[in-house]
Order: structure tokens, then C-alpha cells, then sequence
């Protein structure tokens, strides 16, 4: 054998080695008998190297912590909580603590608590009254909802009396991140009829709750008002001001919160007509400080780009009517990302078009704010971790290609890129879609994909530049696992929790990048 040869084995050797280091590590949690399908979770956190998952089995409240192998370590019965069930939980975790927010509802009034635990699960505080309200019937409806801000500084609890249909009352009580209320606040909100609705509630760094209202005429097919909504947290009513976007249509709003830049970035794709064909996409850049636009941009999709993204049913000028926005990153020089996603249903009747999947609840999280007494966010099949299995039979669930658009700190566009994809699930839409898990130097994106009869999860990671690889197959990818990556949280700035299912038993794997 030559000396040459000899090097160029080692070296090869060296490669994989390598290469074997820097692929992901998966680790299994054991099959539980008592967490099942129908079994509602939430992935709580990391604490002192340890991870914590929150369960809810027909009533039976527990807290499962895992040791660094992913190996059950202690589970902590709720004994707290009340006879009845609980209505909704909420968690923020910390580095070394976490709270617990429940509601729950007793003789017609519904209490918001919260409870303290530390990095080995023991309560470092009894339940805390945070708030009541007094609904005057049995409901077992959510009435309060918690943000908090990125950094976990500032958290809030708002609820909406909407029992007069056109004027609303917020009640928000802002907290620092050792449960102190800094503020409590009851303001009205004029509604000009029922075809108001609301996007997602945002709250940034500084406690200003964020969220956009508007209004869809002809029932939910397109919005022709907008508005941006903020609640300064030294004001003790919202600043209200309208969004123009001249005679474009447009639908599905998403908000992003820029804490670097004190900007919030909104984004929704627009028409020429009414139930026509997505055209492009308008945002615009809104400076905080002001409370006015910085900036508005609009991109046309071109051919170009409308060749790469559809998929193989849909011609040129129907290629994205099926994108929904699903992630907006912001980047610390004012730029962005955004992540949008191909969805749809199909039935034995044909295909499920765009403006009925907004009339279902599906291509958007929020639904109409009417509703009696108490108003609460609803969100529909795809994005509601809270009833994942309770969809058709008959239903099959699409989700297929992935476009990323990158823009600068002035909404141009710096560069796009296409994840081509298919996935559908005839059961539910639990399997489908994908993760983002965001390490740093890359931003990875985790899903499955269908390889010779069995569900195998996927990882392409998208660099600075645009570029994406798709990198080897998971090691320790078991056999009979079923991920359900788009219910996966980042625990770490290199792990990641995503549930699976073992012969119909939920699971939980670790994924070390």
C-alpha cells in the first residue's frame, strides 16, 4: 500500500469522523402506559440540565422531569389543582425556575393562579391569586391569556369582555419577571361590526402589548381595514393607528416583534381582486418610538420564482395560493426572514380552497372576537397543540413546499430559496409541517418525509447566504418513532424536544445538534 493511498484513507476517515460527531443526536423518553394520543402536553423547558414536560391525562395534572439520557426521573402529581379540570395552563421558564399559570372555573367565577417551581421541580411558592372574573354561567372557555416579552422580563394577562358586541373592555395586568404587577389597566375598544377581528398578541421587551385589528368584509374573505394596536405600558389606553394598503387585498396578517430595533414587522401576501390570485407580498416596517410606518415595501412574485415554488398541480398564476406564512425571524441589522409553507386539505369532493380554509379557522390562528361575556383566541387544526386528534378520517392533510424570503433593514429583498417538499397525513396534520430550530449559524428545518413506507425525519439547515443543505440522516433514528415536529420547541441553543408517537403512546425525543 502507498504512502499516498495511506493519507488519503486517513484523511477520508477523518471526514467522516467528523462528520459522524456533528450530526444530530436523537434520545428517546420510554413509553408511558398513561400518556396516550389523546394525552395534552406542554414542553416546558431545560432547568440544572434537566427537562420538563407538562401532561394532562382526563384530568390527571402532572409535571414529568427528565434526566440528560431522557430517562424519567421524577414526575410531580398536581395536587393543587382543583376537583375540576383546569381550563388552560401557560408556562415561562427561566434558567433556574419557572411559573405555572392555570385557570380554572368554580360556582361561576374563573380564577387565574399562578405557582413557582424551581430547577428540581419543587414548589418554591403556593398557588398566587393573580385574578378573577365573575362570568355569571358555567363555561369552560379560556378567559384570561398570557404573553410574554422575548427575554422573559415582562409578562401579561389579558382578558376581553365582549358582551357588548360594539364596544369591547380590555382588562391587562402587566408583571416583571418575579410575578410583581407593575400595572393594571381597563380600557374600551370600539368595534364597528362583526366582521372585526383580531391577529396574534405580541408584547415586547419594554411591555407594550402588540397585535393587529381589521376588518374582513363579505364575511372572511378579505380584509379591505387594518390597524396597528399598541398598549403603552405607561398609557392607560391604545394607541390605534390605520394601515393603508391602497387597493390591494389582502389577507392572514402576521406580526413579528423587532426588540433589537424597536420595530414591529408585518406581513400578509395581496390580490389584485377579490378571490383572485396571490400576487406578492406587502409588509411594512413599523417603528414603535413613533408609532408610525418606517417603511413599506411591496414584492411581486416574479415567474421566475413562481416556477420554483408551486407545486405539481398548480399552474404560474396559481402557485401561491396555497403559501401561508408561518415564521418571521428578526435579524439584530434590522433584516428579516420570512418562512411561508404550502397547506391544504383535500376530501373525496376535491380540493379545499384558500378562502374556505379561512372560513374553517385554518389559514389564520384567530376567528372572530364575538362571542358571549368573554372573548378567547381559538385557534384552528393547523396550529392548535391542544386538540391534535380530533380531525376527519376523510380528510387528507397537505403541507409541501417551503419558501424563504430574506430582506434588509429597508424591506428589500436580499435573496429567496425554495425547500421542495410533500407530506400529508389522512388521519390528522399532527406528522406534517416542519420545526425551525435556530443554532446560530444556521437555521435548521425539521420534518418528515415518507422513505420507503416509514416516516423519516429530515433536516436541511439554511446558512447566512441563502444556501441550503440538506444534511445526513438523524443518527439514532429508532424504528416505530413518529415525530410530530411542528409541536417541537427549542430548549437549548443546540437542542431541541420534539414529541413522538410509539405504537400509540406519546413520546418525547431530545435532538442535540
Amino acid at each position: 500500500m502507498s504512502r499516498k493511498f495511506c493519507w488519503l484513507t486517513f484523511a477520508l476517515l477523518c471526514c467522516l469522523g467528523t462528520a459522524l460527531a456533528q450530526s444530530p443526536r436523537i434520545f428517546y423518553t420510554e413509553p408511558d402506559k398513561d400518556d396516550s394520543r389523546r394525552t395534552s402536553f406542554e414542553i416546558i423547558g431545560k432547568l440544572n440540565n434537566r427537562f420538563f414536560i407538562y401532561k394532562a391525562n382526563r384530568g390527571e395534572d402532572a409535571i414529568s422531569i427528565y434526566d440528560a439520557e431522557m430517562k424519567l426521573k421524577e414526575k410531580i402529581e398536581l395536587e393543587f389543582t382543583p376537583d375540576q379540570q383546569m381550563i388552560n395552563t401557560d408556562f415561562v421558564a427561566y434558567a433556574n425556575f419557572f411559573y405555572m399559570f392555570y385557570q380554572y372555573e368554580k360556582r361561576n367565577v374563573v380564577y387565574c393562579m399562578a405557582v413557582k417551581y424551581d430547577a428540581n421541580g419543587k414548589k418554591l411558592t403556593e398557588p398566587v391569586e393573580l385574578d378573577t372574573t365573575h362570568i355569571g354561567f358555567a363555561n369552560n372557555n379560556k378567559i384570561y391569556t398570557m404573553v410574554n416579552s422575548d427575554d422573559k422580563q415582562r409578562i401579561m394577562l389579558f382578558k376581553i369582555n365582549s358582551r357588548k358586541q360594539d364596544n369591547f373592555i380590555f382588562t391587562t395586568l402587566l408583571f416583571d419577571n418575579q410575578l410583581m404587577l407593575l400595572r393594571k389597566d381597563r380600557m374600551a375598544m370600539a368595534m364597528e361590526e362583526r366582521n372585526d377581528f383580531f391577529s396574534d398578541f405580541l408584547l415586547t421587551n419594554e411591555g407594550d402589548l402588540v397585535f393587529s385589528k381589521f376588518i374582513k368584509s363579505g364575511g372572511t374573505d378579505f380584509i379591505n381595514k387594518a390597524f396597528m394596536v399598541i398598549k403603552y405600558p405607561d398609557k392607560p389606553q391604545f394607541t390605534i393607528t390605520g394601515i393603508g394598503f391602497g387597493e390591494r387585498i389582502i389577507d392572514d396578517i402576521k406580526i413579528k416583534i423587532d426588540n433589537n430595533n424597536k420595530r414591529v414587522l408585518f406581513n400578509a401576501f395581496y390580490y389584485k381582486q377579490r378571490r383572485g390570485n396571490i400576487e406578492g407580498l406587502y409588509s411594512v416596517i413599523w417603528d414603535k418610538t413613533s408609532n408610525a410606518p418606517y417603511k413599506e415595501a411591496v414584492l411581486k412574485f416574479s415567474d421566475d420564482l413562481r416556477m420554483n415554488a408551486r407545486h405539481s398541480d398548480a399552474s404560474l398564476r396559481m402557485a401561491f395560493d396555497d403559501y401561508y406564512i408561518k415564521n418571521i425571524i428578526a435579524r439584530k441589522d434590522g433584516g428579516f426572514l420570512l418562512i411561508s409553507e404550502i397547506e391544504y386539505v383535500s376530501t373525496r369532493g376535491g380540493n379545499i380552497n384558500r378562502w374556505d380554509m379561512m372560513n374553517y379557522g385554518w389559514g389564520s390562528p384567530w376567528v372572530n372576537p364575538y362571542n358571549s361575556w368573554y372573548w378567547s383566541p381559538t385557534y384552528g387544526p393547523y396550529g392548535n397543540p391542544w386538540n391534535r386528534w380530533n380531525s376527519s378520517p376523510i380528510n387528507r392533510h397537505h403541507a409541501e413546499n417551503m419558501m424563504i424570503l430574506s430582506f434588509d433593514k429597508e424591506g428589500t429583498l436580499e435573496w429567496n430559496n425554495i425547500i421542495a417538499k410533500s407530506q400529508y397525513d389522512d388521519e390528522t396534520d399532527n406528522m406534517v409541517s416542519f420545526a425551525v430550530m435556530n443554532t446560530g449559524d444556521a437555521i435548521h428545518f425539521l420534518f418528515n418525509l415518507l422513505e420507503r413506507r416509514n416516516l423519516m425525519l429530515n433536516d436541511h439547515s439554511l446558512g447566512g447566504d441563502g444556501k441550503v443543505t440538506r444534511n445526513p440522516t438523524l443518527k439514532n433514528l429508532d424504528k416505530g418513532y413518529e415525530f410530530m415536529p411542528r409541536y417541537g420547541k427549542q430548549v437549548a441553543a443546540r437542542q431541541m424536544i420534539v414529541p413522538c408517537v410509539y405504537r400509540n403512546y406519546l413520546c418525547f425525543a431530545r435532538i442535540d445538534f
